[in-house]
């Protein structure tokens, strides 16, 4: 018998390749109907250090990926921009005016999994930073957020409010951080492999065959939430 496969997803939600692998993975699972997965999302932040308030995105960026640095970044927009039609997406890069902290959003993450929800919270996320260039990091519009995709908006806003679950969304990361995490979006594949990128569809659907002929590995509950 077909063993069902639990996928842990490490992504952050500023990350581009994260939104395009998020799309990758949603044809994958269309490919592998007869397989039973679990997709479970992991908190990963590209720049932990990054103040609470966000920072400009021009300037951010222009110190982010200067002098020689600058050219890796065209290329990768121009990839990315290419590539975004085929898997449904609107990248608007130049309208993005500030690179938010993102642990307020991977705090939302977590509540929307508890009502089942980290998929369409994921896909608010990813849209309304990249596509509506709206901050992210910003409580009023996580807020309105977490009521577009039915969760209950004035329990999120009064947990935003405070740092409830601010300590477990840092120590989760840290755990994928210890295991070799360092580029997101990650693909855990029942805790035994791991492919890393916004890998095509068919690569993707593959690990997860290759996944569903394994037993899956008993971490005790380090990575569980």
């Amino acid at each position: 018998m077909t063993q069902s496969v639990t996928v842990d997803i490490v992504a952050d939600l500023v990350c581009p390749w994260c939104w395009l692998g998020k799309r990758n993975w949603d044809a994958a699972l269309k490919q592998v109907s007869n397989i039973k997965v679990q997709t479970v999302w992991r908190p990963y932040q590209l720049d932990p250090a990054l103040a609470r308030e966000g920072a400009p995105y021009r300037d951010y960026m222009k110190a982010k990926f200067s002098d020689e640095k600058a050219e890796q970044w065209k290329a990768m927009r121009e990839y990315l921009e290419q590539a975004a039609p085929g898997a449904g997406i609107a990248f608007n890069f130049d309208g993005i005016k500030h690179r938010p902290n993102t642990l307020n959003a991977h705090r939302l993450m977590r509540w929307a999994g508890g009502q089942s929800k980290t998929d369409e919270a994921a896909e608010a996320l990813f849209e309304a930073f990249f596509k509506d260039n709206r901050d992210i990091g910003d409580i009023t519009v996580l807020t309105e957020l977490a009521g577009e995709i039915g969760l209950d908006s004035q329990i999120v806003g009064e947990l935003l409010a405070s740092d409830k679950d601010e300590k477990a969304v840092w120590d989760e990361e840290m755990f994928y951080r210890k295991l070799g995490v360092s580029g997101v979006p990650t693909y855990i594949f029942n805790g035994r492999f791991a492919v890393s990128g916004a890998q095509e569809p068919g690569v993707l659907a593959d690990a997860i065959r290759e996944a569903s002929q394994m037993p899956p590995e008993d971490n005790s509950e380090e990575g569980e939430v």
